[in-house]
């Protein structure tokens, strides 16, 4: 699987060699039933990027194969050194890009090893938003709906998301109901983008207008009386206070830059059965817990509780979800409570550690590590992420990495793996055993299709040698997937998420279990509810006795938001006249690592937009004729961006915010609006621009609105285009 939609593959290995020769859809998996997409299927059978094959380690400015004996040796004595000053003096960062029995691992030796409170697990920078609004909402994290409700919902928002490039396979479910008689895609998303295109209507706001919008369809749908009073009575609090302080519906139209035709489209399509979906447009932002919960908000007072509709936060990484749930990042294992006392002990008493150790808060995410390295954090543990390219404000992370000793543990030579004094190599998909844990919260098997070449180890192996050195019986025995597994999962029993009932011997009868599963016969559906489902038409509209709700809140009903707007930290000024969005591409994946061609990344700006800058955006000086390809090695003048026509040369810009400049390749496209530079997330360049101001209660970045400026692009860097696409 190579995003969070968690299709299973069928991998096949060479006869005479590692890797894998062909990748296809698993037809007996339950999640995709044989669906694939060609980006999961080309990453994992032929990835672009640098194989790490051995141990590295610094020698001056250069990075030397060395022996495994001598790389984890340095790594303990430098990690250990540093925990002399205490847990806190060393900082872990994970990734959704592990499986459940690794990240629990990494977790385990983190919290209850190092007792470190700079921990991540890479989801504050893409899903802690949506997790901290679910909590606010239901008092426990992961969607209420799963991938069986797409096909019974009437309607479908797709709110700050691109699941046409992101997860392709789940937009082919929800493409097939929306087609339906009475059914409709409606897309919110400054972004003409390729869900939009496709969708039945495009709501085109203005970035970082989410909230506002949100509110405006609240009170719109509160003056047309399409507010499902029975729901809200029987299943909620805090309604009425929420009511209360509702902005004027145009109003808050206006500030989002919509119509009021637009925000009528959307009440009205409120009152069908809804999957209201969103991503990283939403949580990415200041205001991105806020923006969450106004959605949820939407659902609860429309009704959309229930099979088929709902919230529902489309997760990125792999693994994300499993993360959310064995980590120890945010939660404890099964989503229990960081700062409970009980909790904490329970937790300390299963991993033989002192509670003591065991931090009391989550810690300051990311952005707040890396502002720490230098002061209380002297050293850094990377395991399967990429910081250097995939962190705001970037140059700011290179420099603060340069003063700490960085252990790094990947499969491929990343830009992080550039400023380590010890690089680990690691087995990556196909390679590796143990499980993971999709969006809708389904479990299935990981299996390694392939032997690993000698000089690379699994991540749980290389976790479990390095707390051999530093934080010795902390595992009873070499860690294994299955028995690591059986131990997290023990320690999820009687949580809201319990995996208790799931074993390797279950997965491998069923192929995929969703939890809750606290029995070895029991697995999940939609959370929350309880009612006659038998019925397809009681489901889509039960009577209020059928039916009934509890949540894991003190009251055990469902909580309204009270988030207010803060202003966006970087606005439009004359100096920096565009705005800067970031998304991702259909053929990319995350930093792009496996996937990332040596070029300028492209920015798309709309034709207006160029047309204005015209004088300023310079082709290649190469001597070449007009018209020849550029950047991308294709030949006979074919075009170098998809927006312009075969034949013409392509033109660069600079892109400059107040904390870099980055060269760009430069690609009229009228999916853009005015005033929007659009970058690709997969670049490492990009992030220099962005800025590192966060989400007050998430700590997630503002990736999403930052303010730039477009400039001719100095001629040496024109020329260095020039001479490599030569």
């Amino acid at each position: 699987m190579r995003c969070a939609v968690g299709c299973g593959h069928v991998q096949q290995a060479p006869e005479r060699e590692y890797g894998l020769e062909t990748v296809r859809g698993d037809p007996g998996h339950p999640v995709n039933q044989g669906l694939a997409c060609q980006r999961g299927v080309s990453e994992t059978a032929h990835p672009d990027g640098e194989w790490l094959t051995r141990p590295l380690e610094r020698k001056g400015d250069d990075l030397v194969p060395t022996t495994w004996e001598s790389a984890l040796q340095r790594a303990s004595e430098g990690l250990g050194t540093a925990l002399e000053d205490g847990g806190d003096s060393v900082a872990v960062l994970g990734s959704g890009q592990q499986t459940n029995e690794a990240a629990y691992a990494l977790g385990k030796l983190a919290r209850g090893g190092f007792g470190t409170r700079y921990y991540d697990a890479n989801t504050t920078l893409c899903m802690a938003s949506a997790v901290t609004a679910y909590y606010d909402a239901f008092g426990s994290d992961a969607p209420p709906p799963t991938y069986d409700d797409i096909p019974d919902a009437e309607t479908h928002v797709v709110w700050g998301a691109n699941p046409a490039a992101a997860h392709p396979v789940m937009f082919r479910w929800i493409r097939q109901s929306a087609a339906g008689d009475d059914s409709e895609l409606l897309v919110v998303d400054p972004v003409h983008s390729e869900t939009a295109a496709v969708a039945d209507h495009h709501v085109p706001l203005e970035p970082g207008g989410d909230l506002a919008l949100a509110r405006a369809v609240l009170a719109r749908v509160v003056e047309t009386d399409r507010i499902d009073e029975a729901f809200v009575d029987d299943a909620t609090i805090g309604f009425d206070d929420l009511r209360a302080e509702l902005p004027d519906a145009a109003d808050a139209a206006e500030m989002a830059g919509v119509s009021m035709s637009d925000v009528d489209r959307l009440a009205a399509a409120l009152a069908d059965p809804t999957l209201l979906y969103w991503g990283m447009g939403i949580n990415q932002s200041v205001n991105g817990t806020a923006a969450a919960g106004a959605l949820i908000d939407l659902c609860l007072a429309t009704g959309n509780l229930r099979p088929g509709s709902g919230p529902f936060s489309l997760t990125g990484q792999a693994n994300s979800m499993g993360t959310r749930v064995c980590s120890s990042k945010g939660s404890w294992p099964g989503h229990r409570p960081f700062a409970d006392p009980d909790h904490r002990r329970d937790v300390a008493e299963a991993w033989g550690v002192p509670v003591s150790r065991l931090p009391d808060d989550p810690g300051p995410g990311p952005v707040g590590i890396v502002d720490a390295i230098g002061d209380d954090v002297d050293a850094v543990y990377a395991v399967a992420t990429n910081p250097v390219a995939g962190m705001p404000d970037a140059t700011r992370v290179r420099e603060n990495l340069e003063e700490a000793f960085l252990v790094v543990q990947d499969a491929f030579r990343s830009e992080t793996v550039e400023y380590a004094d010890v690089v680990l190599p690691a087995a990556t998909w196909g390679e590796s055993e143990g499980t993971t844990t999709n969006m809708e919260r389904t479990v299935s098997r990981v299996r390694a299709a392939t032997e690993m070449p000698s000089g690379v180890r699994p991540d749980l192996t290389l976790i479990g040698q390095l707390a051999d050195r530093l934080v010795p019986d902390l595992f009873d025995d070499r860690p294994e997937p299955e028995a690591i597994f059986d131990e997290f999962a023990a320690l999820t029993a009687g949580t809201p998420a319990d995996l208790s009932g799931i074993s390797y011997d279950r997965l491998e009868a069923e192929r995929a279990v969703r939890w809750p599963a606290p029995e070895p016969d029991v697995a999940g559906g939609y959370r929350y509810y309880e009612g006659d489902e038998a019925d397809d038409a009681a489901a889509s509209t039960p009577e209020p006795t059928d039916e009934s709700w509890s949540f894991y809140t003190r009251s055990g009903r469902a909580r309204f938001s009270s988030g207010t707007a803060r202003p966006l930290p970087e606005p439009t000024d004359e100096s920096y006249p565009f705005t800067l969005t970031t998304a991702r591409r259909p053929d990319a994946y995350n930093t792009g690592v496996r996937t990332r061609e040596d070029e300028p990344p492209t920015a798309r700006i709309s034709p207006a937009t160029a047309a204005a800058f015209a004088d300023d955006l310079e082709a290649p000086a190469d001597g070449r004729e007009d018209g020849a390809a550029v950047a991308d090695g294709r030949e006979n003048g074919a075009a170098v961006a998809d927006g312009r026509e075969d034949g013409a040369a392509a033109q660069y810009a600079r892109v400059v915010s107040r904390r870099a400049s980055v060269t760009v390749s430069v690609e009229p496209d009228a999916a853009i609006p005015d005033g929007v530079v659009w970058l690709p997330i997969h670049h490492p360049d990009v992030n220099d621009l962005t800025l590192p101001d966060v989400d007050p209660r998430s700590n997630e970045p503002n990736f999403k609105q930052c303010a730039v400026r477009l400039e001719p692009p100095q001629e040496r860097d024109v020329r260095a285009v020039a001479e490599a696409s030569v």
